[in-house]
């Protein structure tokens, strides 16, 4: 028993640094103290890492909550408001109609509906669960190497336009990190201890950002298989080894049971055809990256360099962790690229990336204090996560991002005269046109339309009214070859288009 005991203190005083050397913020981790507020309140006042974490979470909630309702709900908002105006049993029920996301979200969006429907109110459950992820982040790259990986990890965050954007809109995405991102957490801890209470958290959360997020199955099963991977030979040894790996599994898989069988259903629908939009191949990645990276080419590049060098420095310290942040970048973006010819994809499905991809990135700073060492290296790299996001940020929240429904809505209540046709095409744009249009009270006549045949047979059956056609970029999701728009090229004209040059307002002209 000495024995064992002596090597698995040898292997824990290799698995962690001693602290962070040279260029620290402050002395060894602190103490616990008292438990409760008190307890806290005295571990922030005596630890400039959680003063630090405490600026940077209020500097999130600030860049994620300010101007939260200026722009517009478009499509995808829109169709989220549409399915959380159901009960709670209707939203379940969505799934077997072919809503392609599962219900944890929208049931989050039914309860925030009883404080009203405005742009802000819906969007404040992905913006205070992105505000949430922040600490998170830093108790990962804690995890991973030590507290300076930690703060620059959640700085990172902190100033990501890629995690804001998405945490001002009423969408699953950046609730589905933050449950992700618990999991990773959880799943960290468990290759250290290997202990059921990892593994339970790990899987529990797991099938939390699973209930949010069809595509959170992806990185979940990378971890479960990297698991298996590490831990397969003491497994062969010894089967007892392997009940915490079972837990994880077992309590993701009777949690996820309900949906387990709408997720293998949708999942047939959606590969059953050539994707109808979205990036295909390479793409996936190259496209990916830059945009997690701050939709900067050029940070791109050097955010990659930095996870490489950081990741191939911890490799001989810790090869686990090392090797488990390359296999949760790579595995989710080769299956991406393979999934990409199948099925739709989009860089914001992968928003799980930055679990790993943030904590790789701050890992780089630990060489760096070999060669500067002062913790002035630690405050400039805050700084400098800042600045490097501030060309992409200051067009974010002084110009238009999103579809304009609701300048549209504007011009056209001012535009139409009762009796008026309002053509909208595709037909299931009505979804955001409808939040700020009401055709009943201008006495509009509205359709929701996809075709040529459809659009004639609209126009044929009021001779003599004036109609005005809504078009976007959506059209060549429902009429690829552009017969439509060849249509409208020869039959209508332009009257107005919005900033962003999304949505066409056009009038028919015979």
């Amino acid at each position: 028993m000495a024995k064992k005991a002596g090597k698995g203190k040898e292997r824990r005083e290799k698995r962690e640094p001693a602290g962070e050397p040279d260029c620290g913020l402050e002395g060894p981790v602190p103490s616990p103290g008292a438990a409760g507020l008190a307890g806290i309140l005295r571990s922030v006042r005596s630890s400039r890492y959680l003063q630090i974490l405490l600026l940077l979470t209020l500097a999130g909630a600030f860049l994620r909550l300010f101007q939260i309702g200026s722009a517009s709900l478009w499509l995808d908002e829109a169709s989220t408001l549409n399915v959380a105006r159901g009960s709670l049993i209707q939203i379940w029920g969505s799934l077997s109609g072919g809503e392609f996301n599962p219900p944890l979200f929208y049931w989050f969006e039914h309860f925030m509906l009883t404080f009203g429907e405005s742009e802000t109110v819906f969007r404040l459950v992905p913006a205070i669960l992105g505000i949430l992820t922040i600490p998170v982040f830093y108790l990962i790259g804690r995890e991973i190497l030590d507290r300076n990986t930690g703060i620059l990890a959640a700085a990172l965050l902190v100033f990501s336009p890629f995690h804001i954007f998405y945490s001002q809109e009423a969408r699953a995405y950046a609730p589905m990190l933050f449950f992700y991102a618990i999991a990773f957490l959880f799943f960290l801890r468990l290759l250290q201890s290997w202990g059921r209470r990892d593994a339970l958290l790990f899987g529990i959360f797991s099938a939390l950002a699973f209930w949010t997020h069809f595509y959170a199955f992806v990185p979940i099963l990378t971890l479960f298989v990297f698991a298996v991977a590490v831990r397969a030979r003491g497994i062969l040894r010894d089967i007892r080894s392997g009940i915490p790996l079972a837990a994880a599994i077992l309590a993701f898989i009777i949690l996820s049971a309900p949906l387990i069988y709408y997720a293998i259903q949708l999942f047939v629908a959606r590969t059953g055809g050539p994707p109808s939009f979205g990036i295909q191949g390479i793409d996936t990645i190259t496209l990916t990256i830059t945009q997690v990276s701050g939709f900067s080419a050029i940070l791109a590049w050097v955010f990659a360099a930095l996870f490489i060098v950081g990741v191939a420095w911890l490799f001989p310290r810790d090869r686990t962790r090392a090797c488990l942040l390359a296999f949760s970048l790579a595995f989710p973006l080769v299956l991406s690229v393979i999934l990409s010819y199948r099925m739709p994809m989009v860089p914001r499905y992968l928003i799980y990336l930055l679990a790993a991809f943030l904590p790789g990135i701050a890992l780089a700073l630990r060489p760096a204090c070999s060669f500067i060492r002062t913790k002035n290296l630690v405050y400039g790299a805050l700084i400098l996560s800042l600045v490097i996001n501030l060309p992409v940020l200051v067009p974010y929240y002084t110009t238009v991002q999103k579809d304009d429904w609701r300048g549209l809505s504007a011009q056209l209540t001012t535009a139409a005269s009762p009796g008026d046709l309002v053509i909208v095409t595709p037909g299931y744009l009505t979804q955001p046109l409808d939040y700020y249009y009401h055709n009943g009270t201008v006495g509009t006549l509205e359709y929701g339309l996809y075709t040529i045949a459809e659009v004639e047979g609209a126009l044929g059956a009021h001779p003599g009214h004036t109609a005005w056609i809504i078009v976007t970029g959506d059209i060549l999701s429902t009429d690829p070859r552009g017969l439509l728009l060849a249509w409208y090229d020869q039959h209508t004209e332009s009257v107005w288009v919005d900033r962003n040059r999304g949505i066409f307002l056009l009038r028919y002209t015979g």
